[in-house]
């Protein structure tokens, strides 16, 4: 149904407030009021700016209009117009309260304008017209202002009085006024006001060159000048019949196409092209007309990727690339990769392509954050899904077509304090994380974790990302770095003091006392967010500290007993995230494992995927993996494969439904927010509420033989029947 033309405005007005979070439509300064052509929103002082009345009143006098005759006569000899100028200025100031002295003033005016003294014109008129506004030659005076004003880039104030001027006048006269007006509000950033009267010029124009001109100047005003409201406002009522209404409907309707308002575009192209059918935007007109209609043609069985595959990043969209084809291998799903180069621009362009060119049913992509922000904006505003891969927290809240398959920080954290707090009984923990991002982000959330479900934070030392040595923070956590603050050690000091001894004795009981400080270990366990490079020295420079994190079997604590003497031992257990997670050695075995040695057993850490699992899907991923690629890279699947491989499955199992396979976007949405229990390599997952991705996590443990996977399930029962598990 055509909506009339009349809600336009108001409408467009509730889009941009909408779609581009400003607002156009400020209140006016209370003293201007908008022009005749309706609000822009602009502050634009409008109407004659002088008084209405004679601040002065004049009187005639003989000897001043004798002064005045003589000085006419003598102006008309002098070629120098701004002698003569003065010459008049001279009768103003000898006559000032006189109708001659105020002649005389508009006299030196026009003199100055003539002779290009454009400065002390405007002084001459402007003095003039405050004083007396009713002068015989006002209007006159008010023009050459105005013009003055122009030349010396007073453009907003020459606005004001020729619009006032204009009003006032008929024909020809106001036709020029108004010419002049449109440039001077042009010159003052005043599109909107420069835009109505450029189109009333193109209307009143006489011949193909007025005409072509006139609209030339329409047409640089719509383009990156005037606003979106100012070009919906002139719209309202213009007939077709204007030169520049092709120029003005075209334009809407390209507002219209970035404000995704795809019902008001369809109107204003076909509008446009039944009424200029043979103009010069026709073509383009009848492309976004053709455009706008294939964005509801989706093909149920073409599947779109954004995947930086050249540049910096082509070595991670390789690998999630190469998880997708793997997924999709053996169907006849078609895949339209487009290579987003890491720049996000190219995303956004490459997302439309999908959506407008391609069909796409739905889009698997991006990875990175900048890039998965821009598209799922687009996806949003094009209402096609978009399953990304990207760890940017909070990227699902952009909208209801947004999902994510990824593990994230936050993910991570969660599994951690939840297997540390309700699996093994843990409420005291010490967190020890860099000053980069990612631990950041980890360890503030996995503290809220712990708190929100009762336990305590004892100690956080935080370090530089680019540390080597440890000794320092791991003194901090037991309580051996600030002794001054420990009374055993203050006291032992003390009694040293009441002794008689040399300065080398003296020296050897302080070091005696200092290393009998005993470490205060008041945590059950360590979250250490960080890479396992950092990892295997952090483990050693807490063993120094007496923080024992290797002791899981009954064996190891006692040898530890033994070996330092001390038979009340409390053990400590390492967690960490997913950069724990290291390639294979020269052993066979992790790096961690590798490099940590006995300081890292014991430890566990999560990952959002593990090529040893022995999960059936997991297994059967991997094995499909090394048949198809493993001579190509050298190498085993790692989380990227693996999440690229489970998203395009997720498509495809959905695609390939014998009932109810998704034939719209919008069908496919459904589908996957209502996706559950899908059986991934990276685990059996669903989407929730916000459409995440949620799944088991892969919680790994460390021994001297490697990393094996912990079975949480079996450890939870065990729990419950106070043994333990495996």
């Amino acid at each position: 149904m055509h909506r009339p033309a009349m809600d336009v405005l108001p409408i467009l007005r509730r889009s941009l407030a909408v779609a581009l979070a400003l607002s156009l439509t400020a209140c006016p300064n209370r003293s201007t009021r908008p022009p005749a052509g309706g609000d822009t929103g602009e502050d634009v002082p409008t109407g004659d700016p002088f008084p209405k009345r004679p601040s002065v009143e004049a009187k005639k006098d003989a000897a001043a209009d004798a002064a005045l005759a003589q000085t006419v006569q003598t102006a008309r000899a002098e070629p120098d117009k701004k002698k003569a100028a003065e010459a008049f200025l001279a009768v103003r100031k000898a006559y000032p309260a006189t109708t001659a002295g105020q002649d005389a003033l508009y006299q030196a005016g026009v003199l100055f304008f003539e002779s290009k003294d454009f400065v002390n014109a405007r002084k001459s008129f402007n003095e003039l017209l405050f004083e007396n506004p009713l002068h015989p030659r006002a209007d006159d005076a008010k023009h050459k202002l105005a013009v003055a004003a122009m030349e010396v880039g007073a453009y907003r104030d020459a606005y004001q009085t020729l619009s006032s001027l204009a009003d006032r006048a008929e024909g020809a006269e106001k036709a020029q006024l108004q010419a002049e007006a449109a440039r001077a509000a042009e010159g003052a950033g005043l599109y909107g006001q420069a835009l109505t009267l450029a189109v009333e010029e193109a209307g009143r124009a006489q011949g193909p060159e007025a005409q072509a001109a006139a609209v030339a100047r329409v047409e640089s005003l719509v383009e990156g000048r005037a606003d979106f409201v100012d070009i919906a406002r002139v719209a309202e009522g213009l007939s077709p019949s204007n030169p520049a209404w092709p120029v003005i409907t075209f334009k809407l309707a390209r507002v219209y196409y970035h404000l995704r308002d795809w019902t008001r575009l369809e109107e204003t192209l076909n509008r446009f092209l039944a009424q200029a059918p043979n103009h010069a935007f026709a073509p383009q007109a009848r492309e976004l007309l053709a455009r706008a209609t294939r964005r509801v043609e989706a093909k149920p069985r073409t599947v779109g990727v954004l995947l930086p595959m050249t540049g910096r990043y082509q070595p991670i969209g390789e690998a999630v690339l190469r998880g997708i084809q793997l997924g999709l291998e053996g169907s006849n799903i078609e895949l339209v990769v487009k290579d987003t180069q890491g720049d996000v621009n190219k995303t956004g362009q490459a997302m439309e392509q999908l959506a407008f060119d391609e069909g796409a049913i739905a889009v698997l992509g991006p990875l990175l954050a900048d890039d998965s922000k821009r598209a799922a904006l687009v996806a949003e505003e094009l209402q096609i899904p978009l399953l990304t891969m990207s760890r940017q927290e909070g990227i699902t809240d952009m909208g209801p077509y947004v999902f994510r398959n990824m593990l994230t920080n936050s993910a991570q954290a969660t599994a951690i304090a939840d297997y540390a707090m309700n699996v093994k009984g843990y409420k005291r923990f010490a967190l020890l994380y860099p000053n980069i991002p990612y631990g950041v982000e980890l360890a503030d959330t996995f503290w809220d974790e712990v708190t929100s479900r009762g336990g305590a934070i004892r100690g956080a030392e935080r370090y530089s990302h680019d540390q080597t040595t440890f000794t320092n923070e791991a003194k901090k956590l037991v309580g051996r770095y600030y002794l001054e603050d420990r009374g055993d050690y203050v006291g032992g000091v003390r009694d040293i003091q009441g002794e008689n001894l040399d300065a080398y004795r003296r020296r050897k009981a302080l070091e005696k006392v200092k290393a009998g400080v005993e470490p205060i270990v008041d945590f059950d366990a360590i979250f250490m967010p960080d890479d396992w490079r950092r990892v295997s020295l952090v483990a050693p420079a807490l063993a120094v500290e007496d923080i024992v994190t290797n002791a899981c079997d009954p064996r190891d604590l006692e040898r530890i007993r033994k070996t330092t003497g001390k038979k009340e031992l409390k053990t400590v257990t390492l967690f960490g995230a997913n950069q724990w997670s290291s390639p294979k050695g020269r052993s066979g075995l992790p790096e961690l494992v590798e490099r940590g040695g006995k300081f890292v057993t014991c430890s566990v850490y999560v990952d959002g995927f593990f090529v040893d699992s022995q999960r059936p899907a997991t297994r059967r991923f991997v094995q499909q993996y090394r048949e198809e690629y493993k001579q190509e890279t050298g190498r085993d699947p790692g989380l990227l494969e693996a999440i690229g491989y489970d998203s395009a499955r997720m498509l495809r199992q959905l695609i390939d439904a014998k009932q109810g396979a998704p034939r719209t976007r919008g069908e496919m949405r459904d589908a996957l927010a209502n996706l559950k229990d899908f059986d991934g390599a990276t685990g059996r997952t669903s989407f929730n509420e916000k459409r995440e991705a949620v799944k088991q996590l892969f919680l790994l443990s460390i021994d001297s033989k490697g990393i094996t996977e912990i079975n949480v399930e079996k450890e939870k029962a065990a729990a419950a029947r106070g043994g333990s598990g495996s």
